[in-house]
């Protein structure tokens, strides 16, 4: 390689790499200026403070050594004397840098070998950042390449400027490609990394399929159609919830097309996975119903607090209903965000015997009432004592067969036995050594207590470092599986904002707060909730 190397021919490489490259001509430019600064201090020394620049209209190559304005020189390699640099720059001053040109010269096979090598690094850099830079962007897209290898499962996908993997876990089950086929994926992320910039693709990645029946649907890109939800179990079934912004428009229709001609496009890419669309509706009941698609449901009940709810179909159609190893509910609890229990009629039928027998035998061993007095109490929709005791007297009352002075004597009871229980329950809270200060935090009784004892819960401080998960449980959804984990105050009638108000009543009693802290985070609340509106 030689600086006195032919100019035009210069120009004309870096132009066919950044051509090959598609990166800029400056960029190329640059690269080839750092390989030749590198080669000629393999020449004048590794020490040498030596620049190259190279004129991007002409390709003449001027190389410089810079050495730095001393007092005294110790190495004229690097150092100038002060009053030598005033002999070429009479403003010249301590710290500054005289430019010593450097004559044309030519270099080594190692020399040159090193300075092809800073080319391609610096080339492979520039297109590592091109890469990042147009597909970082791209996130949310579908992209179309060609197979370019597979290794352990993966595939290598050729995207024209880049290379995109799809991991085994984002390929559909079953699904086999070779060199050379073209595939289509979806881009979820984009990561630089010292090996250079990681496009990951998905196939069965939720959003593909939203984009997909993007494509083929104009009124969803045209945004006339929504999609709220999508739920799918690759390669074998999906569920996709949609809703028309427009009431004269069906969006099942539309997604469905002229003789299935669109979603069987959809179906096709994603190799034969069935799709239910399903209308989307903000009841959530309703919504429910529509997921469980093509099982009929008799009744529903919501229980909004724990995001469940209860589906009761016809015994013939509980099969349908769960779907092939869970496979239907499974898809339909995606989809809606609600856990779902699925009983036939006859177990729901049972289970309301059940607990019928349950309040009979609770009303008549705590009231000491014959069964038919507990029969007619629970089927009149009274499930607990405490609600006996507190009860306006009217409700009880009213009942057909009962009358005033029947209902004072039911519910005196009921205030007894209640009493006669939270005093056994303070007993066994003592000895527990829970203490009395839990007692003063509004809604807490001796039974919650004893729970918060046996747990090892035994102060105020204990309590208020407790979170509303504690008390009142939580759970966990993974693959449409929900998980249900019970908290300390799960048997008892408490919702989570009366668990809230519980604990933070505990930490201002245990000074880990304050009135002002309360009242300041409330405003905080307020304007966060402002902006937002």
């Amino acid at each position: 390689m030689a600086v006195s190397a032919n100019r035009l021919e210069l120009l004309q490489i870096a132009d066919a790499v950044a051509r090959e490259k598609v990166i800029d001509r400056e960029i190329v430019l640059a690269a080839m200026a750092d390989a030749i600064q590198k080669a000629a201090r393999s020449r004048y020394g590794t020490e040498s403070n030596i620049r190259a620049d190279i004129n991007p209209k002409t390709g003449e190559i001027r190389l410089q050594r810079l050495l730095e304005v001393v007092d005294k020189a110790e190495d004229y390699s690097t150092q100038i004397p002060l009053e030598l640099a005033r002999d070429r720059n009479p403003d010249a001053a301590l710290g500054d840098f005289i430019a010593d040109p450097l004559p044309p010269m030519d270099f080594g096979r190692i020399a040159a070998q090193s300075a092809k090598q800073v080319i391609v690094q610096k080339v492979r850099e520039a297109e590592r950042d091109r890469q990042f830079d147009e597909f970082k962007d791209r996130v949310g897209e579908i992209v179309n390449g060609t197979v370019k290898r597979v290794e352990y499962g993966n595939v290598i996908v050729d995207l024209g400027r880049g290379e995109g993997i799809i991991r085994r876990d984002e390929m559909i089950p079953r699904e086999n490609v070779r060199y050379g086929d073209r595939v289509r994926a979806y881009v979820y992320d984009v990561r630089r990394e010292q090996r250079g910039p990681q496009i990951f693709l998905s196939r069965t990645h939720p959003q593909f399929m939203v984009k997909l029946f993007t494509m083929e649907v104009p009124e969803i890109y045209d945004g006339i159609i929504q999609v709220k939800s999508v739920a799918r179990d690759p390669g074998s079934r999906a569920k996709i919830a949609v809703i028309s912004n427009d009431s004269s428009i069906d969006p099942v229709g539309a997604c469905v097309g002229m003789r299935g001609s669109r979603v069987q496009a959809v179906v096709g890419e994603l190799q034969g996975e069935k799709i239910d669309i399903i209308p989307w509706s903000q009841d959530p009941a309703t919504f429910v119903v529509n997921a469980l698609q093509p099982a009929e449901v008799a009744k529903v009940v919501l229980d909004e607090d724990a995001e469940r709810i209860e589906v009761v179909v016809p015994d013939e159609q509980l099969s349908l209903a769960i779907g092939r190893r869970g496979q239907n509910v499974r898809l339909a609890s995606q989809l809606t965000g609600w856990d779902i229990d699925i009983m036939t009629e006859a177990e729901e039928s049972e289970r309301r015997q059940k607990e019928f027998n349950e309040r009979t035998n609770l009303f008549m061993d705590s009231l000491d009432v014959d069964e038919m007095v507990g029969q007619v109490l629970a089927s009149e929709g009274f499930a607990a004592v405490e609600e006996l005791a507190y009860v306006d007297l009217d409700e009880i009352s009213s009942i057909d067969g009962f009358d005033e002075e029947t209902a004072q004597e039911i519910q005196q009871r009921a205030r007894e036995f209640l009493e006669r229980l939270e005093a056994e329950m303070d007993e066994k809270r003592k000895a527990l050594g829970v203490q009395d200060e839990l007692r003063e935090i509004d809604g807490m009784t001796a039974q919650m207590m004893v729970a918060l004892g046996e747990d090892g819960i035994k102060t105020i401080e204990d309590f208020a470092g407790c979170a509303a998960d504690d008390l009142v449980g939580w759970t966990e959804r993974k693959n449409g599986e929900t998980k249900k984990f019970e908290g300390l105050f799960s048997k008892f009638d408490v919702s989570r904002v009366e668990a809230e108000q519980m604990i933070v009543q505990a930490r201002l009693s245990a000074g880990w707060i304050t009135e002002e802290d309360l009242a300041k985070g409330t405003e905080e609340e307020v304007a966060e909730a402002e902006q937002e509106a």
